[in-house]
Order: structure tokens, then C-alpha cells, then sequence
């Protein structure tokens, strides 16, 4: 059977571990890559699309031409996303815009047309989105006010999602991930336990297991991948 998996943010640490997990599983990557900038991908089976998913019509262009050339799209993995402190008092409307592009509408511009082709399919399909702790819970956003409030967001997509995808099998489930083990973390907090936090690859595996046949009688699922961290 066909598997078309669509990745945004597959240029990234996440992404990369996402990609090779589910290659490994014989899914046809449809990658989602920042326009003019290196994404790394060489593997035979791997079709990179450019878009600002920042940006409607830029978005909604490119998986307009996914769905062309892909019919339809099992698994969308919506992995983009920025981070940034601030409290209330230093938190203005420029960044709280910034996160909320990076963040929400990166998101929402790809599953608007995305849900829209799952609803048509005879199979349904699964949209997985990415999550964060401050954006569940209000108390931990408090020193990271814009990040907490635009991911705040994702989890009430997903709901939407799940009410109105319900009776043609297509479901949105989320995925909360606490600090995840990369080289940039590493660099920005040398003295921390690293073995405490999340790889790539865990959160990888995570989605993988949302997408098989194991994953299909979950419903509104919110999963935390936290480790010890």
C-alpha cells in the first residue's frame, strides 16, 4: 500500500531523524524545505518541495502541486517551529507576531488544504503537530509569554480537527516534547544533563508508532515525550 508522509521542517535535527525513520518504513517522503537554503537531502525517494510557510499563498501553492503529483497523503508531520523568551513586560507586538507566524500559521497555512485532501481520501489520514510545554501549561510560559501563547494555539487546532475530521477517520493528534537533545541545545546549555532530555529519534519513533496501525484506534491523542527532563 501507498504511504505518502509530508514533512515541514524536514531540514531540521527533528526533521532529519524524522525523515530516515520513516524511509526506513517504506514511506515516500514529501519534504517541505525553507526556499533557498541547503536542506541536506541526497536519498533517492525524498521529493523536496521549496515554501514560506510563513506565507498563505506560498503554502497553499506548493501542497496544491504535493497533492497533484502525490494523490493522496497518508501522514502530514507539521515539525517547523521558533522559540523565544520574554515575559509581559518584555514581550511586544513585534515578537509576539514573530511566534505566532513561526509557530501558529506555519502550521495551520499546511493543515487548512492538507485536512481539507485527508477528508476527500477514502482512508482518512493522520496530521501530527508539535507541541510545548509552556503552551499546555500557562504556568510554565510565564518567562516565554509569546512561544507559550502561539503553541497554546496548536492544541485547540487539533481539537477543531478532531470534531470536524472525526466521521471520515481523519484525526490530529499532538505531540509535546520537553527540551530535545540537539547540538544547539547542547551549546546554549553546556551544564545540563543531556541524558535527561528527548532525542530526535525518540520523537521520531512517537510518530511513527502514531501512524501505524498500532496508532489507528487513538483518538485526540496528546502525547508527552518528556524523559527526564
Amino acid at each position: 500500500m501507498k504511504k505518502n508522509v509530508l514533512i515541514t521542517g524536514a531540514s531540521g535535527n527533528l526533521g532529519h531523524a524524522t525523515v530516515a525513520k520513516f524511509a526506513q518504513q517504506g514511506y515516500t517522503i514529501i519534504a517541505m524545505v525553507t526556499p533557498g537554503k541547503p536542506h541536506g537531502f541526497s536519498t533517492e525517494g525524498i521529493h523536496t518541495y521549496e515554501a514560506d510557510l510563513t506565507n498563505e499563498k506560498s503554502t497553499d501553492s506548493a501542497v496544491k502541486k504535493i497533492i497533484e503529483n502525490h494523490g493522496e497523503i497518508t501522514a502530514a508531520l507539521l515539525l517547523v517551529g521558533g522559540f523565544a523568551l520574554g515575559t509581559l513586560q518584555s514581550t511586544d507586538g513585534e515578537m509576539m507576531k514573530k511566534m505566532f507566524a513561526l509557530n501558529f500559521d506555519t502550521a495551520y497555512f499546511v493543515t487548512r488544504p492538507v485536512f481539507q485532501q485527508m477528508l476527500k481520501q477514502p482512508g482518512g489520514g493522520k496530521i501530527i503537530l508539535i507541541g510545548s510545554r509552556p503552551g499546555l501549561n500557562p504556568r510554565d510560559g510565564r518567562g516565554s509569554l509569546a512561544y507559550s501563547l502561539s503553541k497554546s494555539l496548536i492544541f485547540r487546532l487539533a481539537e477543531v480537527l478532531n470534531a470536524e475530521g472525526s466521521a471520515k477517520n481523519v484525526t490530529a493528534s499532538v505531540i509535546v516534547p520537553s527540551t530535545i537533545d540537539t547540538e544547539i541545545n547542547r551549546k546554549e546549555m553546556p551544564d545540563k544533563d543531556f541524558t535527561a532530555w528527548v532525542k530526535p529519534e525518540q520523537i521520531a519513533d512517537a510518530m511513527l508508532f502514531l501512524c501505524s496501525e498500532h496508532g489507528n484506534p487513538l483518538r485526540e491523542t496528546v502525547l508527552k515525550i518528556y524523559n527526564r527532563a
